[in-house]
């Protein structure tokens, strides 16, 4: 349940004494070490509170530099954010998530963090290359380890204290209803594609019957043209409101009871996406009646994620 009707402060609590989660997210899923820096620090002073990362993504380090210089800048206390990061599939064996977890701890700088997540539920061959493939090309896997055997590992992080809760990302329902029958602390958080196009209805109603955070990436659907940001609904919906697309797009999403992330790359950028409000009923049922249905990312099928830039 979002504890806010105002989307900007919205926060909704975890299960299992985990905090809260800021609805409104900023993802950092962005190739140059520069931009990440700026970006995230402009998201900061929008009012940005929620932070995800991944290790995948190479730039903690960046991230963490931002997010510190940032704080000190803004006089904003760490427990004011909310910070969460990925264990990558390379690092599934239960032997190298401790280790994995401690090297995202150290790049972004921080002494604990709010969420940890799996980030998708293939393991790869374990190893530094985060990405093995055979001489044909194929990826890697890792027959020797379950999905259960990595999430026993995450819960030990928990129960060690430097991880407030754990969850599952790019997972479906049939994938992520046996780990949370079998698990001793249960997800959290699961973070997903989630739009119009791909509103993963039955997945959602799954997390709030189960009390877990569904988390939408993708929200704007990747910036994919033509696509969610030219929707006649959408746009029509926009001109009536007085909000852009995207801002119509963002609230639908937290009006449902998600939270999301977004990736604006610049401040002015970052301001539009921060500035939701409520949708009128009416604008809200129009956006649920629409009919197109689109994966953007088929990470769910193959375990490898699609929009990972190339550095």
């Amino acid at each position: 349940m979002i504890e806010s009707s105002d989307f900007q402060i919205a926060r909704i609590p975890l299960n299992n004494g985990g905090g809260h989660i800021p609805a409104i997210g900023f993802g950092t899923l962005i190739p140059d070490a520069a931009a990440t820096i700026s970006a995230t620090r402009d998201a900061l002073e929008a009012g940005f509170r929620h932070f995800d990362c991944a290790e995948r993504y190479r730039n903690e380090s960046e991230v963490g530099e931002a997010l510190e210089a940032g704080l000190a800048a803004g006089g904003i206390a760490r427990e004011d954010i909310f910070v969460t990061t990925k264990l990558w599939n390379s690092n599934h064996r239960p032997e190298r998530v401790e280790p994995a977890f401690e090297a995202s701890l150290d790049r972004l700088r921080l002494n604990y963090l709010d969420l940890y997540l799996i980030h998708t539920p293939f393991a790869f061959q374990p190893g530094d290359n985060q990405d093995p493939r055979d001489q044909n090309g194929n990826v890697i896997y890792d027959p020797g380890v379950t999905l259960l055997d990595t999430w026993r590992a995450m819960e030990s992080l928990v129960d060690h204290g430097k991880c407030r809760a754990i969850g599952l990302s790019d997972i479906t329902l049939n994938e992520l209803t046996p780990i949370y029958e079998s698990a001793r602390i249960k997800p959290a958080v699961v973070q997903v594609e989630s739009h119009p196009y791909l509103p993963e209805t039955e997945l959602l109603e799954f997390c709030k019957d189960k009390g877990i955070v569904l988390l939408a990436f993708a929200p704007l659907g990747h910036g994919m043209k033509p696509g969610l940001l030219e929707d006649p609904v959408i746009s029509a919906i926009a001109a009536r409101v007085g909000k852009t697309p995207a801002q119509v797009l963002l609230a639908w999403a937290v009006q449902r009871g998600t939270a999301l992330l977004t990736t604006p790359r610049t401040a002015a950028r970052a301001r539009e996406n921060f500035d939701i409000s409520a949708l009128p009923e009416d604008a809200f049922n129009e956006i649920n009646r629409i009919q197109t249905r689109q994966r953007l990312n088929e990470v769910v099928k193959t375990g490898v994620p699609g929009f990972i830039p190339a550095r």
